[in-house]
Formats: C-alpha cells, structure tokens, sequence
C-alpha cells in the first residue's frame, strides 16, 4: 500500500533508476565497501540540503560527494595495504581525502601507493579495539555502566579511547573505576559534556508517514530489503504487529535485538512493497539507493525520519558504544545530524550508499544535537538480507 502522492513517485523514480537514497546494482549483506561508484547523477535538491546543513556551495557540496564516494571505495584497500600497522581511518573534508593512520613508516609509503593520505600514530587499530572491548565487557556485566558515562570510542585521529561523561563526574570513583582498563593502557582520553546522556527516539502515535507498532509506537522505515525493510530494535520485538502510514496491516518483526545491539527486520505483505527508496520529504528529491558502501569517519551524511524529515551533517565517530537508559548498544557510528521523537529507525545515507539506522541521540533539529545509527551492514549479515537497490 502506499498514497497516490507515492505512486507517482515511485512510477518516475523508478524510470530514472531508483527511489530512496541512490541505487545502482543489488547489494547483499557480503556488501562491506570496496566499490562504490562514483556519485554521477545527484538528486534534485540534494546539493542544496548539504549547503543549507554544512555551510556549502554547489560546487563544494558536489564534489565533496564524489570524493566521499572515492574514499568509501579505497578505504578497504589502504587498510590491507597498512596491514598491522592500521590505526583507522577518516575523510578529510578540507582536503577531500581519505587519511589513514599506520604506525610505521613502511605502511605510510604501501598506503601512500594506494593513493590515500598516510599519518603516523601511536597505536594500531587493533590495540585501541582491544582497550575499548574492555570497556564494552564492563558495560554488557553486572550493573553496566555509570550513566554519568555517556559513550565511549576509538578515535583515530588522536589514537586514543574517547569516553564522553557528564560534567563534573570524570574523578567519581564509579565512573573512574569503570574506565580504568582504557586509562591504564594509557589510552583514555575522558571529555565531559554538558550535553544529555542519549535516549532512542520512538515516539507515541502521531502523523506523519510512519509505521506503527502494536498501534500505539511509531518508528521510521530503515530501507528496503527482500522481503521487508530494517529499522531499529528498540522499536518492537519478534511478532509485534506493523501498520503503515494509513493504517492498514504492513507485516510484522521478524527478528529484534536491543539493547547490545539496535536493529529490527520486519516482513512485509497484504500489499506493501519495497522500493529503494530514502524519503526526500520535499527537502530534496527521493533519493535512491545503489549500494552500502561504508562512508569514512568524517564524510557528509544525511538522515530521513517520519518525525524532523531530511537533515544533513558529518560522520564523527565509527564503533562507538552508547550508554542508553535500557544498556549499552556496541557498534554505533556517531553523527552531528539532528533528530527528534519517531525518527528512530530511520535511514542514514552517504551519496547514494545506504550506511545504517536511526538508533537514538539527544537534542532536537530547532537547537541542534547528535544522533548515532546501527550500520546497516551489520544487518544485513545477521539476518543474511539483500539491500534493494536501483
């Protein structure tokens, strides 16, 4: 089912290769990155919205998207060419290049070859993973983690672990003692905020173009997948019924997991289909869907909710572990894209490469705020799903 508004949008989509964040070739959940094409034809509007959110150009904006796309495609092969002495990876927006980090001078010049950007660091990727699955094993035992620690991850550029905690609390013996492991590798880098701890972002019914779970939950489609679409797990549980916008029945929850981790897949029928598809919701023009190569921390990324809409800003983080009320979830990527209250399980999408789901956040798109999403990568391996793609 879908209104007469999305008929015709799908039918002219559809001509024009694809309807909902970019599309080229069918991707399955083998898909990791390695082979983005290149961004060769933008949708409408989409320019405009990265203008209006990070402060760009048309020029910028548009070539910032090709080269996004041309980091997302030679990341895996600079990480390879780095081998052990990987210490991760990122996209310079001032450069309009990837930068990887090694450890010797060997690998700068083997990733240099490669065509990436090489900076010497500390410590490996594989020794900062380690200090941060520490802290991972703390939150998933016992009573979990403080709340005053709001997240934690690796960030490569400083090579450290980064725990975010609330103001005033980083020498509270909970919350030192928590961290611990990380600090006595000396690895730890602790930043307090005054901004809230992260909540996820269902909403009660409400209008909008939305799905509803068991009637009364409203959450956002992820995308489409064979069979169905993904979206978060915090949304509903295996069995839980699905509505779409208008009410009539759309399916079920397939398979949930939440807290851990944030992802749902929910099967589809009684007329649905899927489409690949990412609403522009008049802010832009659908977007289509060609692929899920994994963006750089530091590329351009936009985000579609049945609650605040289309909005823009940049990857900060990859494998951050977010301290919500019900547990930490693992795995997250962090955003500075605002949203709000029913957006959670919405699409996040990097030129036309599917990158993962609206988990949760804080602040809302009037002041601002953070969101993180579940990579759809991630997904699309443990439910053995395949991307629909234009």
């Amino acid at each position: 089912m879908r209104r007469s508004t999305r008929l015709t949008w799908g039918l002219s989509v559809l001509l024009a290769l694809g309807t909902s964040a970019l599309g080229l070739a069918p991707a399955s959940s083998a898909d990791t990155g390695g082979s983005a094409p290149a961004v060769r034809e933008m949708s409408p509007g989409l320019v405009g919205a990265m203008q209006r959110d990070l402060g760009l150009d048309p020029a910028q904006a548009t070539a910032r998207l090709h080269a996004e796309a041309t980091a997302s495609a030679l990341a895996p092969k600079a990480q390879r060419a780095a081998g052990a002495a990987y210490g991760g990876a990122w996209f310079d927006a001032a450069k309009n290049t990837l930068v990887v980090a090694v450890t010797d001078g060997s690998a700068a010049d083997a990733v240099r070859a490669t065509g990436a950007t090489a900076v010497r660091v500390a410590h490996s990727a594989r020794t900062l993973d380690a200090a941060k699955s520490l802290l991972d094993s703390r939150a998933s035992a016992g009573a979990g983690a403080p709340a005053a620690v709001h997240s934690w991850h690796v960030d490569p550029r400083t090579s450290q672990v980064v725990a975010e905690v609330a103001v005033g609390t980083a020498t509270r013996p909970d919350v030192a003692a928590f961290l611990a492991p990380a600090r006595d590798r000396g690895l730890l880098t602790v930043q307090e905020t005054a901004a809230p701890a992260a909540r996820t972002l269902s909403a009660g019914t409400v209008g909008g173009d939305p799905y509803y779970i068991n009637g009364n939950t409203r959450c956002s489609i992820g995308f489409s997948v064979v069979g169905g679409f993904v979206s978060a797990g915090h949304c509903g549980t295996p069995g839980s019924s699905v509505a779409g916008w208008d009410g009539s029945a759309m399916g079920s929850f397939a398979g949930s997991s939440f807290p851990g981790n944030d992802y749902s897949y929910i099967t589809i029928g009684n007329g649905w289909w899927t489409v690949p598809v990412v609403l522009g919701w008049g802010t832009v023009s659908d977007v289509l869907v060609r692929g899920s190569a994994v963006a750089p921390v530091g590329s351009s990324i936009c985000r579609s909710g049945s609650t605040s809409h289309w909005h823009c800003g940049t990857v900060l983080t990859q494998n951050e572990t977010v301290n919500y009320s019900q547990g930490a979830v693992y795995q997250l990527t962090g955003t500075n894209v605002c949203a709000e209250p029913g957006d959670s399980g919405g699409s996040f999408i990097t030129g036309d490469q599917a990158q993962g789901v609206t988990s949760g956040g804080w602040g809302d798109c009037t002041s601002g705020g953070q969101t993180w999403f579940q990579p759809v990568n991630e997904i699309l391996s443990t439910y053995g799903l395949t991307l629909v793609t234009a």
